[in-house]
Parts: structure tokens; sequence; C-alpha cells
């Protein structure tokens, strides 16, 4: 069975960092779900059944933060003690969230007027500056540079805007 104690790097056997290989992740969780899968106890006591199921739990649960780069990049400084993710703190820059204000605002008119073209180009141009906030996280962690978690924050919002904005276009088409 596993070390619950492990930290989900450790878990899937992968070296910590923001910068990971997908495709060994993708391995070590098959490799790992293989041996913790509740299915392999069926024939088990109730006390190693459960276990089971709390071992592919926590896997199921690595593998999701880990693959997530947003969820890895809170998890990275949550293991160096800085909550990123913390609903009490969600301080960001007043220049960032009037422009993401402007934006909401900008793609809501687009919506209301139709104009997929517009609702497009916002889309467009958040995702690329959440590219580059992503560019920004991983040389702030590599660095272990505090400024990390408003950093990540932001990309966590800019991506959420840019979901918001393709459900609009979604909806506009249908």
């Amino acid at each position: 069975m596993i070390d619950f104690s492990r930290n989900h790097f450790d878990l899937l056997g992968l070296r910590p960092g923001f910068r990971i290989d997908t495709e060994a992740l993708e391995r070590a969780y098959r490799d790992l779900q293989r041996s913790v899968h509740p299915d392999n106890f069926a024939r088990a006591s109730d006390a190693q059944k459960r276990l089971a199921l709390q071992a592919s739990a926590r896997a199921n649960e690595a593998y999701r933060t880990l693959r997530d780069p947003v969820a890895r990049a809170e998890y990275v400084l949550a293991l160096r003690g800085i909550d990123a993710a913390s609903e009490t703190d969600t301080r960001l820059p007043v220049d960032f969230l009037t422009r993401q204000l402007e934006r909401r605002e900008a793609a809501e008119e687009a919506k209301e007027a139709h104009d997929a073209r517009t609702l497009a180009a916002l889309i467009a141009e958040v995702r690329g500056e959440a590219a580059g906030a992503c560019d920004e996280v991983a040389r702030l962690l590599e660095a272990g540079d505090p400024a990390a978690s408003v950093q990540v924050r932001e990309w966590r919002f800019l991506v959420k805007l840019a979901d918001d904005f393709d459900a609009m276009r979604v909806a506009q088409l249908s």
C-alpha cells in the first residue's frame, strides 16, 4: 500500500517542481492505480478494502493536482508554506483587476451585439496573457521568489476569465 504522509510528487515518484514531464506523470499514475485500485482487493478484508479505497482516492488527488498546471503551481507553493489558493487572500493589483473588468464589459457587449469576432479576439487575448502568466510563474517558482503567489492568483483569474468568455461564445452559438 502507499505511505499517506508522502507529498504528491513523492507519491508518484516525480521530482518536485513546477515543470514536470507530463508523460512520466501519466505513467506513474497508471502504475500506482494498478497497484492500489480497489478492484484488486475484492477478496481482501474490509479493512484492506477501505485502505485500498483511500489509497486510490489519494492517488487520484495527487494526479489531478499535478496534471492541472495552476493547481500544480499552488501545490508547489503550499509545499513551501505559501497558500496561494487561500480564499481569504484574494489580493490582486488594482490595475490588473481594472483591466479584467474592462475586458468582461467588452465581452458582455460583444455577446449582446452577437459579435463573435470581438468575443473570439478577447478570448485569444486573455488566453495569451494567461500563457505569459504561466511562463512567469515557472520562472518565479524556479527562482524561489515568493511573488509567485500573486502571479499564480492572476493566472488562475485569467484562466477562469477565458473559460467564462468561452462559455459566452458557446451560448451565443446555441
